[in-house]
């Protein structure tokens, strides 16, 4: 239990996860945590790898026993695009691990290795509406680059290109994609995941912290949100405390408005009744800004719909928050 900090960091930014079950006791309190942390995270790939297959006599009664629980599991969930792969392993004598074993000849699937080498490295980079935050604002100011002015960042979401009508938030400023930069090279599009630098066809006026987006793909902009957070810090969290909120490159200052409950990670139920969150607690808040956030939901955009909360006076991230 005191490690879904520690699960909530790592399964955060992974688009796949191996999850351990030993043969011999099968799915177990623990198992049923992480699948659940997998899962409220939008882990895309789960692999299943059933080790100490060599301690069960590589039983494929055994196997199908916890494919059947981990499936039972998986169907409780709310998040239901996740790609579940089995395979019965053992880890100290090698089978299945990067070579197919001779004692489970009824498995017909890949090893280990080979299943993770052919998950498709672009699906890395999720793919949903296009968002640029900007990271700087380049502005050389030379003799060869006077009016130069550039917006550098990474791409998220989706891709964009040169002549793509684009909004500019929090201004609700509209320009066109002028050019596409990388270093010494220029580019007519840019997929998710590219580190680019974007010029505009006007002189608008773009700062660090802005976000750049297409715009028929405007995202909500608010300054109250409801989100999922996994509460890290030794001081429990209550109603009306201040926060610093970290939204991609963007700061504000934030006020927790209510606690509405927390999440049991063995068995996925809502304990409503909560009133303040302790380390290592999963549980749903309402959150009030000074400013204006331009978001998107945790569920349809992971890169813009994630945030943390520091504190102010230690100046330590108190916790990972999913907006709902």
């Amino acid at each position: 239990v005191e490690y879904t900090r520690n699960m909530v960091t790592g399964a955060s930014t992974s688009q796949a996860a191996i999850m351990l079950v030993d043969a011999r006791n099968g799915v177990i309190e623990q198992t049923s945590r992480h699948f659940y942390i997998n899962n409220l995270l939008r882990v895309k790939d789960i692999i299943v790898a059933v080790n100490k297959m060599d301690l069960v006599h590589y039983s494929e009664d055994k196997f199908n026993a916890i494919k059947k629980d981990i499936l039972r599991l998986s169907a409780e969930s709310e998040y239901k695009n996740q790609n579940i792969t089995f395979i019965p392993i053992s880890a100290l004598k090698g089978d299945n691990v990067v070579d197919k074993s001779i004692q489970m000849d009824w498995y017909n699937g890949e090893t280990l290795l080979a299943h993770l080498e052919a998950i498709d490295v672009k699906d890395v980079y999720e793919k949903a509406q296009t968002r640029f935050p900007v990271q700087t604002v380049i502005r050389p100011k030379s003799d060869q680059y006077h009016d130069f002015r550039g917006y550098a960042g990474k791409l998220y979401g989706g891709d964009i290109s040169v002549g793509d009508e684009i909004t500019v938030l929090p201004s609700l400023t509209e320009s066109k994609v002028k050019e596409i930069l990388f270093f010494n090279e220029s580019f007519d599009k840019a997929d998710r995941g590219s580190s680019v630098t974007i010029t505009l066809e006007n002189d608008v006026n773009v700062s660090r912290g802005d976000m750049i987006v297409k715009s028929n793909e405007l995202p909500n902009i608010d300054k109250n949100i409801n989100a999922t957070v996994c509460w890290m810090n030794n001081k429990n969290l209550q109603a009306s405390t201040k926060y610093i909120l970290k939204h991609g490159v963007n700061t504000v200052l934030a006020q927790i408005q209510s606690i509405n409950g927390t999440f049991d990670t063995n068995t996925s139920k809502d304990n409503i009744g909560a009133t303040e969150l302790k380390i290592n607690d999963i549980g749903r808040v309402e959150i009030k800004m000074n400013k204006a956030l331009y978001f998107d939901s945790y569920e349809t955009n992971k890169s813009n719909g994630s945030f943390i909360l520091v504190d102010p006076k230690t100046n330590e991230t108190a916790c990972v928050g999913f907006i709902n």
